[in-house]
């Protein structure tokens, strides 16, 4: 048996059919659909005897972490968690979970659970994992410390009862890499609280170059964001830039295990070895640079995260990106972007430093340009905004709603079928400087301007759907299965918000278009002079 053993939830060891964005399915309310429709969509990562080929990443940092610290190979196992009892016996002293989102309080699945009423696949699949494991436990009376950590471990101190209830024995909240070793020792002899808050984050040199693959290729290439959104807890941390040579090793360790696929992860990678921290002008050379590194391993390189301001200052580094990885129309490059709200105001005072190079008061057109330098050079954005954030009005949730409807129309007039972007909202929050807010709950919070926005960002999934998903899912035999699927699912979904919204008295209305223009066109393309030269 093993000393220390260390899984996740089925959520995250699901490769969901290689499905773009099906991911966010274990946030969905497990209680509202049929249980087919998880079955189907699900499709679990591979293990011999039990261990995970491919594990996610954070399992990977933690793993190797413990393994540069002294514990031997031997000692520690990253299992399947739907056979982690093999590893489990006499020998083991810690079993450590690494999850996203245990109890289901994400913005994603609060959105989609009516404010946490409802229970999402990531909670359930939380329970039934954490159950198997003390079943274990007690059946052959052992004495292992139970220990969850990763960024969703926040809930579990949120909600101590529930810890409680469960027999989690301690909670780890913040980033372990420079003191892993050590935290598990301390673990094991028992020196420790049951929330280990860990102070300050590794430095660059302390973050381990993983030792066995991780799921989908994932590699990081660096973390913080430096942008500092005050809603947002990754970018309040220290932005600090992975070495190229450390980002090369781990992505041929992939390729060379048989993944065929880069997934360059950042809060926003076109901030990666940024030198302008005033404007966040992007370093466009080193990012350019970071995609023609990882191109020489698989075509398939994908970044994780941007900001759209960053690809609008400089549409000559996303150009130069989409030849490298040879984007075109049945190979495009798939991003997360936060586009939050169409309102000046709201971006002016909680992420002042989202728009920039650019001003809060061009925030709608930066969204509108910025999506067709990224469309333009076959990028597909998808972006994510907030209902219930502090201070919104119905001014401002109709403005948003009306700036999807202008992206909408504006793209397609210029761009045609090459023009692509989905919007999700998502429910606020309380996290980074906004922990005293309160939670948003959409049954009894919403208001005539965030039906709309929510209705309007749905009626657009839905066209995307119809009309963009066979172009990203080109070449994907799960497509033909899976098409019908999506397309009604969406239909249902337009339809309840539209029953729901007469239930509370809202009435849809045709919005008229902002006052925005797709204008990029008449800037130079080429922002930077090596980058221009390069042509």
């Amino acid at each position: 048996m093993t000393r220390v053993v260390l899984t996740t939830d089925e959520t995250l060891t699901s490769t969901y059919h290689n499905v773009p964005l099906l991911d966010f399915l274990g946030c969905a309310p497990y209680d509202k659909l049929p249980k087919w429709v998880f079955y189907l969509l699900d499709s679990q990562l591979p293990d011999e005897n039990g261990v995970l080929t491919q594990a996610p990443y954070g399992l990977r940092k933690v793993e190797a972490a413990l393994l540069r610290d002294g514990f031997k190979r031997n000692e520690v196992v990253v299992a399947h968690p739907r056979k982690i009892g093999k590893f489990i016996g006499d020998d083991t002293t810690i079993v450590a979970l690494y999850e996203m989102d245990p109890l289901g309080l994400g913005p994603v699945s609060m959105m989609f659970t009516n404010g946490g009423q409802w229970k999402n696949y990531t909670s359930i699949k939380f329970r039934e994992l954490v159950e198997r494991i003390n079943r274990v436990r007690e059946g052959k009376n052992l004495k292992f410390r139970l220990v969850v950590g990763g960024p969703g471990a926040w809930q579990l101190e949120f909600k101590r009862e529930t810890k409680e209830k469960l027999k989690i024995d301690h909670v780890v909240i913040g980033e372990v890499d420079h003191v892993a070793g050590e935290l598990f020792r301390d673990i094991e002899s028992g020196n420790t609280d049951e929330t280990i808050f860990i102070k300050g984050w590794p430095r660059v040199e302390e973050i381990p170059t993983i030792v066995a693959p991780s799921y989908k290729g994932l590699v990081e290439v660096m973390r913080g964001c430096g942008r500092g959104c005050r809603f947002c807890e990754p970018n309040l941390r220290v932005a600090r830039y992975i070495p190229l040579e450390k980002i090369e090793e781990e992505i041929k360790l992939n390729v060379e295990a048989g993944i065929d696929h880069a997934w360059l992860h950042s809060e926003d990678i076109f901030l990666y070895k940024v030198e302008d921290k005033k404007n966040f002008y992007p370093n466009a050379e080193a990012v350019v640079e970071l995609f023609e590194m990882a191109r020489k391993y698989t075509r398939n390189v994908n970044p994780t995260h941007g900001a759209v301001a960053g690809a609008l200052a400089v549409p000559g580094m996303i150009e130069e990106i989409s030849h490298i990885v040879e984007a075109g129309p049945s190979h495009w490059v798939g991003i997360q972007v936060g586009f939050e709200t169409a309102a000046s105001e709201l971006i002016g005072k909680y992420m002042n430093n989202k728009m920039k190079p650019f001003s809060p008061e061009e925030w709608p057109w930066v969204l509108l340009n910025g999506t067709y330098v990224f469309n333009k050079n076959y990028w597909f954005p998808a972006y994510t905004t907030i209902l219930g954030l502090p201070g919104d009005t119905d001014d401002y949730e109709i403005m948003t709603a009306q700036l999807i409807v202008t992206m909408e129309k504006e793209l397609e007039k210029k761009l045609g079928n090459k023009a692509h972007f989905i919007v999700t909202p998502l429910a606020f929050v309380p996290m980074g400087l906004l922990k005293d807010q309160e939670f948003y709950r959409i049954d009894e919070m919403i208001t005539y301007g965030q039906f709309l926005h929510l209705y309007y960002a749905w009626k657009h999934m839905m066209h995307e759907v119809t009309k963009g998903l066979p172009a990203v899912m080109r070449g994907n035999p799960f497509l033909i299965p899976f098409y019908p699927l999506a397309c009604l699912g969406t239909r249902i979904v337009i339809r309840q918000i539209e029953k729901w919204g007469k239930e509370k008295g809202y009435e849809v209305k045709e919005l008229e278009p902002l006052d925005v223009r797709i204008e990029v066109e008449e800037h130079r393309w080429y922002s930077t002079p090596s980058l221009a030269e390069a042509y």
